[in-house]
């Protein structure tokens, strides 16, 4: 009896395919747009898309599907490829790749890897990576703070540096729809991020990263009306719920929880938070108000950071 593969288990295994040609050095997100617009102008599928443009030979194609095969049950092993090759475009994939980013001076991981800031950055990715263990959605954590000026934003971007470096794919999404920062230390412009996405119900535009093959950004973009509500709204969670499936790691910015309550409302239905607070300048009336509030998430709190960066 032969088995089919259905159109979201298609969808997903080319999303997969072209995180592996991305981080594999095969393909540029810069390509990747040029495929899907061939995609949907000439009506093939992605592999032929992708041969008849000349970006990709056969053989990438084949080594690319072995690499994603390794992720996925012995099972589905043969069933895909055809419907690779020759399926067209589908504006439902949930990955959508549209541009490259570089990483900015300020990122010491990226610029100064021996730096003793740096071995700390790679001391937490360990004790989470311990923590974890194997799993078989991607990790989802979301960095807290009570205030602003605590250093949250840098640690998101440093901490899914490290991830990335390790060889997994990681998302750093900034989910401060409020005073975004993470564009800035990517030295991105901030236009179509999270709360486009979230506003049109359209799929987000992720960013590559230069030098940093395994890592990608969703940025915020520019001001929405009513940002706790688009966070809340389910399409935000049905977002990650999807991109879990591309990404190993998802690290996820938030908004101070003494001014918002955006950060508590994400870390509701993400598993895991890491805190942080800054030695000298964190009230700790706020960090006891902000520990209090997050009792009523289901949220665990698998790390704490006292920043004196």
């Amino acid at each position: 009896m032969s088995v089919e593969a259905t159109d979201s288990e298609v969808d997903n295994f080319v999303s997969r395919l072209r995180d592996a040609l991305i981080a594999m050095g095969r393909l540029t997100p810069e390509c990747v747009v040029r495929i899907d617009e061939a995609m949907r102008t000439m009506g093939l599928g992605f592999g032929d898309a992708a041969i008849e443009l000349g970006l990709l030979r056969p053989e990438d194609l084949e080594e690319a599907t072995h690499a994603v095969h390794q992720l996925l049950p012995k099972a589905t092993e043969g069933i895909f490829e055809g419907a690779v090759r020759k399926r067209s475009f589908n504006r439902n994939l949930p990955v959508k790749y549209v541009r490259m980013v570089k990483p900015g001076p300020s990122l010491i991981l990226a610029h100064h890897p021996d730096n003793t800031y740096s071995e700390q950055i790679r001391a937490l990715r360990t004790e989470l990576l311990l923590l974890n263990g194997v799993s078989r959605s991607g990790i989802l954590i979301v960095i807290l703070s009570p205030c602003r000026g605590e250093g949250r934003t840098q640690l998101c971007a440093e901490l899914a540096i490290a991830f990335s470096q390790l060889g997994q794919l990681t998302l750093l999404v900034d989910a401060d729809l409020r005073r975004p920062r993470v564009h800035a230390l990517f030295e991105s412009a901030n236009t179509l991020g999270l709360g486009q996405a979230l506003a049109s119900g359209s799929v987000p535009e992720i960013l590559s990263v230069e030098n940093l093959p395994h890592l990608s950004v969703l940025i915020a973009g520019p001001s929405v009306p009513n940002p706790l509500e688009l966070l809340t709204s389910g399409h935000f969670q049905r977002q990650l719920s999807d991109l879990r499936k591309q990404y190993t790691t998802i690290i996820i910015d938030t908004p101070p929880i003494t001014e918002f309550a955006d950060g508590l409302a994400i870390a509701s239905f993400a598993e895991q938070v890491v805190i942080v607070g800054r030695s000298g300048s964190t009230p700790h009336k706020n960090m006891k108000e902000m520990l209090r509030r997050m009792g009523g998430t289901q949220s665990r709190i698998v790390g704490a950071v006292i920043n004196s960066f």
